[in-house]
């Protein structure tokens, strides 16, 4: 694969018959785009346009360098929570009187996180969308939704909330329970309950849109900003324009931080999104190209004063059942949204924010997966031990501190699978040919004199040390008439040096012992390693076989049978 972009792939094929569907999609995805993008830029403490801003220009960029006909981007809950902590991280180390707004901060992030997308496509480093597993990637989205969940006690109560943290806050509104602002938790209960009414009934208009248009038509009738119910209050009327990100303004380190840990989360949550709905709509996938698409969406949020985005769940599925056919529907989307800034911006400024809160807290709830943490746990205890652990780092350590735990526990479980590689011993079962597992075929026997060792895995430096000893532990029980252990490299892909000197110095132990050591099966690459690290000379040319069966062969040969 060259490094040619992807430009207007999603609209090769465009038949004149496909614009009256796309057109629908486009309409639909904005009408339910609309309320997370008013919505989420509040977990950041960001203001509303923000993230329609980042509903207009991303969408446009994916339409041109994305490569999928049908995904949709936009603003991303969990994203969002980890772009709240890069901005307080940002800001803490800003001087103070420099003048840099949080949105400033945020375009900036989003900008970098581009760069970081394009430099992962150029470096094909499309791979890193399965770093983080899906139990790691499961816990970590629990422990993000229960950070937002707790995040708006102060949108359901009107109370200011202090503390971080999942149980302090609780603990100051009930310290403060005389200052609740009684009706706006009415309000947020309300149309939280509006909400999971819509899902349960399955009505044919989402939820979010529901409660929006409910809401501001409430807020007119009844004057909630009179009544002492915060509303979203002025929105710009102009659509997004172009103007550089604080880039210069703020500390490089910092910056370079938080946008990797938005581009790992956002690609790595994105990816799954894109594979999902790729597979619904039996069309591939391919996360090298995808960092392109992600890339421009996000270099033009940040050129554009938005935030940071990846691939969007509900807009894509939107989307899908409209019958949206190519990412025209993302250009109409965009241009809807365009319209509603300019011509609707009264109605926008009395949208409550407890009703913004609702819908937060029922985005929240659905991205805790209990019905996948149940599976994990059936599946893997372990892997269940490790969700927990990415479950617990954004609720304990803060989000961004949540990221590098879950790379750490990432890091941690793929040691864990590779420290320990499994092994058996092969025997000949009588009248068949090949070799076969002693523990799982109870006729084979081992070939008198000849012992030999199957391993599976690489042998490395963190694993070298326990690969000898059990070597050691099999030789120690061997019969006293065994002459030859050959160790089965079928199943080891790489040697490292520390492995190479484990295996000279078993080598010299076991023929003071009157055993010689051999391998069978090497792999190319291999070999030619152990040959230069003198690996092959000292247990002798002659004790490395290509197949299994030249090693019996030679054996018995050698013994007279």
């Amino acid at each position: 694969m060259g490094y040619r972009l992807p430009v207007f792939t999603s609209l090769s094929g465009y038949q004149p018959g496909w614009i009256r569907s796309d057109v629908a999609a486009g309409l639909a995805v904005a009408a339910v785009g609309l309320p997370s993008a008013i919505a989420y830029p509040a977990i950041a403490g960001l203001p509303p346009e923000v993230g329609i801003y980042a509903s207009i220009a991303p969408l446009v960029a994916y339409a041109f360098l994305g490569p999928s006909q049908k995904l949709i981007v936009g603003p991303d809950a969990a994203v969002m929570t980890i772009l709240a902590a890069a901005i307080v991280a940002i800001a803490a180390s800003i001087p103070a009187g420099a003048g840099v707004s949080r949105a400033g901060i945020a375009a900036a992030l989003a900008f970098g996180v581009g760069l970081l997308y394009l430099a992962a496509w150029f470096l094909r480093l499309g791979v890193l969308a399965n770093f983080l597993s899906r139990p790691i990637l499961t816990g970590f989205f629990t422990g993000i939704s229960l950070s937002i969940l707790v995040g708006q006690i102060d949108r359901f109560t009107g109370v200011n909330i202090e503390s971080d943290g999942l149980l302090r806050p609780v603990l100051e509104l009930l310290q403060k329970a005389g200052s609740i602002h009684w009706p706006s938790f009415v309000l947020a209960l309300a149309m939280f309950g509006v909400l999971q009414l819509v899902r349960i009934v399955r009505f044919p208009v989402p939820g979010p849109v529901v409660v929006l248009v409910l809401s501001v038509a409430l807020s007119a009738g009844f004057d909630f900003e009179g009544r002492g119910i915060n509303v979203v209050g002025d929105i710009p009327t102009n659509p997004p324009s172009l103007i550089l990100p604080p880039l210069t303004e703020l500390p490089l380190q910092t910056l370079a931080l938080g946008s990797a840990a938005i581009f790992l989360v956002s690609f790595g949550s994105g990816i799954i999104t894109a594979r999902s709905f790729g597979a619904i709509g039996g069309y591939a996938v391919d996360p090298n190209r995808e960092l392109v698409g992600f890339g421009a969406a996000n270099i033009a949020a940040g050129l554009f004063g938005a935030i940071p985005v990846s691939a969007s769940d509900s807009r894509t599925a939107v989307n899908l059942t409209v019958g949206g056919r190519t990412q025209v529907a993302s250009i109409v989307a965009a241009a809807t949204l365009i319209a509603t800034l300019v011509f609707l911006a009264p109605a926008l400024r009395i949208i409550p924010i407890p009703v913004l809160g609702a819908i937060l807290v029922a985005t929240a709830l659905s991205l805790i997966d209990l019905a996948a943490l149940r599976q994990i746990w059936r599946i893997s205890r372990m892997e269940f031990v490790f969700a927990l652990i990415a479950l617990a780092g954004p609720i304990g350590l803060g989000v961004l501190n949540g990221v590098i735990i879950a790379i750490a526990a990432t890091l941690v479980y793929l040691l864990r699978k590779t420290m320990f590689p499994r092994d058996a011993m092969l025997g000949r079962v009588p009248g068949r040919d090949g070799f076969y597992k002693l523990h799982r075929t109870p006729e084979a026997r081992q070939v008198p004199g000849l012992a030999i060792c199957l391993i599976q895995g690489s042998l490395l430096f963190f694993n070298s040390d326990y690969v000898g000893s059990r070597i050691r532990a099999i030789a120690a029980g061997l019969p006293a008439d065994t002459r030859w252990l050959l160790i089965d490299a079928s199943a080891i892909p790489q040697f490292d040096s520390s492995a190479a000197a484990m295996l000279m110095e078993l080598c010299e132990e076991l023929r003071a012992r009157g055993i010689r050591l051999g391998l069978a099966e090497l792999h190319a690459e291999a070999r030619e390693m152990l040959d230069r690290a003198g690996v092959i000379a000292c247990i002798g040319p002659d004790m490395v076989f290509h197949i299994l069966e030249d090693a019996h062969a030679a054996f018995a040969a050698q013994s007279g049978g």
